[in-house]
C-alpha cells in the first residue's frame, strides 16, 4: 500500500509542482512585454505554489517520488528562468542583476546537479538533503529576484541592492564550497 502511495504522480502537491513549471512561461511573456507588474504578480503566486505543494504534502501525507523530484525541479526551473532573465538589461529596467551573479548561481548548481550526477551512477548515492547555507543562499536568491521586480515596478534604484548581490553571492559561493565537501566526506565515507 505504501508503494502504491509513493508511485502516485496525480496528487495535490504535485499539481502544485505542475502549476510553478505552467506559469514560468507566463513570466517570461510579461517580462519581455515589459508589463513587470504582471510578471511580480505571476512569480509571487508560482512562488506560494511552492509553500502549498510542501504543506499539503506533509498535511495530507501525499510524499511521493515523483514529487521529490518535481517540486526541486519546478523551484530550480523557476529561479533560473527569473534570474537569466532579470539580468538581461534590455528587459529589466530600471535594476538588473549582475552577469556574475547569475553565472554563480547557475555555475554552483550545475556543479551540484554534476556532482549528484555522478555520486548516484558511481556509489548509487541517492540522498542529497540541503545544508542550511544552501538553504539560506537560496532566500538570498529569492530575495534578489523578488527585490528586482518589486523595485523595477516602483522604478527605484536603491544604494543596497548592490548589497544584497554581493551577500548572495557570497552565500551562494559558500554553499557551493559546502557541497563540494559534503560530496567529499560522503564518497570517502562509501569506500569505508
Amino acid at each position: 500500500m505504501k508503494k502504491q502511495k509513493e508511485d502516485r504522480f496525480w496528487t495535490v502537491p504535485n499539481f502544485f509542482s505542475m502549476l510553478r513549471i505552467f506559469l514560468i512561461p507566463f513570466f517570461l511573456y510579461m517580462m519581455l512585454q515589459n508589463k513587470i507588474l504582471q510578471a511580480l504578480i505571476i512569480f509571487l503566486i508560482a512562488s506560494a505554489t511552492d509553500i502549498l505543494d510542501g504543506m499539503t504534502a506533509r498535511i495530507w501525507n501525499q510524499k511521493t517520488k515523483i514529487g521529490g523530484l518535481l517540486d526541486p525541479a519546478a523551484d530550480k526551473l523557476l529561479m533560473m528562468a527569473a534570474i537569466i532573465i532579470l539580468s538581461i538589461p534590455s528587459v529589466s529596467q530600471p535594476n538588473t542583476i549582475p552577469l556574475w551573479l547569475v553565472v554563480a548561481i547557475i555555475g554552483r548548481d550545475i556543479a551540484i546537479v554534476s556532482a549528484a550526477f555522478v555520486m548516484y551512477k558511481w556509489r548509487r548515492h541517492t540522498k542529497f538533503p540541503p545544508s542550511l547555507i544552501g538553504k539560506t543562499s537560496t532566500v538570498c536568491q529569492m530575495g534578489v529576484i523578488l527585490c528586482v521586480l518589486l523595485l523595477n515596478v516602483l522604478d527605484r534604484i536603491p544604494a543596497y541592492l548592490s548589497w544584497l548581490y554581493f551577500i548572495t553571492f557570497a552565500l551562494t559561493i559558500l554553499s557551493g564550497f559546502g557541497y563540494g565537501l559534503r560530496g567529499i566526506r560522503a564518497l570517502k565515507d562509501s569506500y569505508r
